[in-house]
């Protein structure tokens, strides 16, 4: 870094010799106002939290990266903090490009946060002062003059219990959405004559956008020179002019810069790069591959294929397909509502893609079921549930789902519609086979392909629905109506009796047994009225005495706690003695060398709650697991946490259940979403 400090210096001195005539050095103004803040003013003893550096350049001037390029200076920070207490590396946002008479500069030019943890030993008690004060060192810069300042940072922290403060995720999130993700898979550079070339393994359904590698080893590249990218063989490869005096090189780190200001941090290790390229991408030209995309449409497809068994969706669909069979010799309205069911659970899948996709771009660390995590939601799902239950069970007759007699009628196709809707909303806790893979894969896609993957799930869903309608003869295997029809609707109305209980055990576990009064109440209110208004089935205005329930179910949503009153689902009690997921204690275990289990799950996750009762809680796996001397972590994603939000998603995955397996001094096996006890039993032994 000879070049670029000898250039910086000589910056400093030309702005020093020109201060009398600009009086700006005398000034105590800073052209950058920084704030230390933290993600929770109370960390518990042995955690790690997120503090940020908060840095707001004035109109005009600029910060620079961690390597600034051809000139200019990192910021350094130099901490005074309490013994024991660890802070870590400032990690840095993706910066942009800044070309001045020739000289490539790495800035930000605009408010930026710089990000490191604090990690605070286990021997901590509860009330402890935790008061960390630091320096930093920074140059601050316009197209025409540096000016070199410094920054006495403090904050007051506190030692708290756990789960006593609410940490402010909103912003630190917003803030770790700006840091380059990890590249698991190494990269490969050669130098080739008078050019540099590095091979980045990208998969080719993540166009790059407008590419840059920004290099962190010194020496790698030449700053100002025009860098090009094309494709080879599932790889972006990027070229430019090497320096002047290249040295060695053993490895070659830096982020490389894709749309959107999301960037990757990867490092590079000697290779051969292929030569078999591919047309330079451009945000306006951007090549998915095909087969890939395809691969996950098709995954999410039988995903949603197979939600039709779970027990919340199996007596939508069966009643539907009852439906149907009513309406035996009427083909055309049969596929007309057909039709409307799937595109009521498409639009609903495409609607929840659509917000999750929104909440992903506003920062926030969201997952396939986001909505799960507000008790409010459950609240309504509760209510939702229990009419339902009560409809199949006799009490009164909805018509959307008894429409099926009246297919050729307006009043049919709506029903559908609305039908397809409720089963799709009630499918979001569960993921099965196929699902997850797709469902991450749709989170790195352009936000049109990943509308695609999502609406791919809610076709998967009313696919029965559509080969019932459009294939004569599965139709015609259908039981002829008769008096079967209805005990087989009540019978129906055990499973979503038994789901809306769940739904309140979920309550209960979100917003404490208060909330879960709240929510029984409501459903009480709710039965009482359907009571009635099947007691006025067919008389002018019968819903009328809806109105109680309706009053309850808004005084309910009102009151419900949204903020946890209850301990984390994560403890000791179950046979496998589980301990709460932090990133922290499995890189303690790891050193250890020990081997670790890890999995994700959640109280409204139907397919982690299957898993967990017939695999993970079975004595023969608790037995070879302590054999083994198998650690086992538990991370708990009802609530909502983005700390697992954005583990699952370097994972590959965008919601719960992910079962992980780590051998010692091995990387991740990522194990089926459907466990059994003999694959855990075998796995470990």
């Amino acid at each position: 870094m000879i070049r670029p400090l000898i250039l910086c210096i000589a910056t400093i001195l030309s702005v020093i010799s020109s201060a009398p005539a600009a009086a700006a050095p005398k000034s105590e103004q800073k052209h950058i106002v920084t704030e230390l803040i933290a993600e929770t003013a109370a960390p518990p003893p042995g955690s790690t939290t997120d503090l940020a550096i908060r840095m707001t350049p004035e109109a005009g001037w600029h910060g620079y990266w961690k390597n600034p390029g051809d000139s200019g200076m990192k910021p350094v920070v130099t901490w005074t903090i309490p013994r024991g207490v660890v802070a870590s590396p400032l990690d840095y946002p993706v910066p942009s490009q800044l070309l001045v008479g020739g000289l490539m500069n790495y800035v930000y030019e605009g408010p930026h946060a710089l990000l490191f943890q604090l990690t605070v030993p286990d021997g901590f008690a509860p009330g402890t002062p935790l008061p960390i004060k630091g320096r930093l060192d920074y140059l601050v810069c316009t197209k025409e003059v540096c000016v070199p300042e410094s920054a006495d940072l403090a904050l007051d922290l506190t030692v708290g219990a756990r789960g006593a403060d609410v940490p402010a995720r909103a912003e630190f999130d917003r803030f770790r959405q700006a840091l380059p993700k990890p590249l698991g898979t190494p990269a490969r550079f050669e130098r080739v004559g008078d050019r540099i070339r590095l091979a980045i393994p990208l998969p080719s359904t993540l166009p790059p956008g407008e590419p840059y590698f920004y290099p962190l080893t010194d020496g790698v590249l030449a700053y100002a020179a025009k860098q090009t990218f094309s494709r080879a063989n599932g790889a972006l490869i990027v070229e430019s002019d090497a320096p002047s005096n290249p040295g060695k090189l053993d490895a070659v780190e830096g982020v490389l810069k894709l749309g959107d200001g999301n960037g990757l941090s990867l490092r590079a290790v000697p290779g051969p790069t292929s030569v078999r390229t591919l047309p330079t991408m451009t945000q306006d030209q951007e090549i998915p591959d095909a087969f890939t995309i395809l691969l996950a449409l098709a995954g999410a497809v039988l995903g949603g294929l197979l939600l039709n068994i779970m027990p919340c969706v199996f007596p939508i669909l069966s009643l539907k397909a009852i439906g149907l069979a009513k309406a035996f010799g009427d083909e055309s309205a049969a596929r007309r509502d057909a039709l409307a069911y799937t595109a009521g659970a498409v639009l609903i899948c495409l609607a929840l893609g659509a917000a999750l996709l929104g909440l992903r771009a506003a920062g926030v660390a969201a997952g396939w079921a986001f909505q799960l995590q507000d008790p409010r939601v459950i609240l309504v799902l509760l209510l939702l549930i229990t009419a339902v239950a009560l409809n199949l069970a006799g009490l009164f007759e909805l018509p959307a789902l008894t429409a099926g007699t009246h297919l050729a009628e307006r009043g049919g196709i709506g029903g559908s519609f609305w039908t397809g809707a409720l089963a799709a909303f009630v499918a979001t806790p569960c993921t099965g086979p196929f699902m997850g893979a797709a469902l991450g894969a749709a989170l790195v896609l352009p936000t049109s392909l990943a509308l695609v993957i999502f609406g791919g799930l809610g076709l998967g869903l009313a696919l029965p629905f559509l080969l019932l309608a459009y294939v004569a003869a599965l139709r015609r295997r259908l039981p002829r109506p008769g008096a079967w029809m209805v005990r087989f609707r009540r019978v129906m109305s055990v499973p979503m009796f038994l789901t809306a209980l769940a739904l309140a055990w979920v309550l209960g576990r979100q917003a404490g047994v208060d909330g879960m009064a709240l929510g029984l109440v409501a459903a009480m209110a709710l039965a009482l009225s359907l009571w009635w208004v099947g007691q006025r089935q067919g008389s002018p205005r019968a819903w009328r005495p809806l109105a109680p329930a309706a009053l309850a179910a808004v005084l309910a949503l009102a009151f419900v706690p949204t903020v946890a009153t209850g301990p984390a689902v994560a403890d000791n009690r179950g046979v496998l003695r589980p301990e709460p997921f932090t990133e922290v204690r499995l890189a303690s275990l790891q050193e250890e060398r020990r081997p670790v289990f890890v999995y994700f799950t959640a109280d409204w996750c139907v397919t982690c709650k299957v898993n967990e009762k017939a695999a993970l809680e079975r004595p023969q796996v608790a037995e070879a697991f302590a054999k083994n001397r198998v650690a086992v972590l538990v991370g708990d994603w009802t609530r909502g946490d983005p700390a697992i939000g954005r583990f699952l998603e370097r994972h590959g995955r965008s919601g719960v259940p992910l079962y992980l397996y780590y051998r010692p001094g091995e990387p991740a096996e990522i194990l089926p979403q459907v466990l059994t006890s003999s694959r855990l039993v075998s796995m470990v032994s």
